[in-house]
């Protein structure tokens, strides 16, 4: 299951909330990756989000394969999107 969302949140930009990213997608159990551009990162890696370049405007596609795939793209677009 995949879905496009625009970042539209500023705290991206730093290193707490990108750890709050981490520990959003590591409650759930689908592998769950961060596409943008010819990047494709594991949501569950700090490094691997940190090298991403997740600026404000700028549009990535979230990627969940699993049993609670739905939920993990919900909870990690709505992080990214407010």
């Amino acid at each position: 299951m995949k879905k496009d969302i625009i970042v539209k949140s500023n705290a991206v930009l730093e290193a707490r909330p990108l750890a709050e990213l981490v520990a959003t997608a590591e409650h759930f159990k689908s592998k769950i990756t961060l596409n943008m551009e010819d990047k494709c990162v594991n949501a569950k890696s700090i490094m691997g989000i940190m090298g991403l370049g997740l600026d404000p405007g700028r549009t990535v596609t979230i990627e969940a394969a699993g049993e609670d795939e739905e939920e993990a793209i919900a909870a990690i677009s709505e992080f990214l999107e407010k």
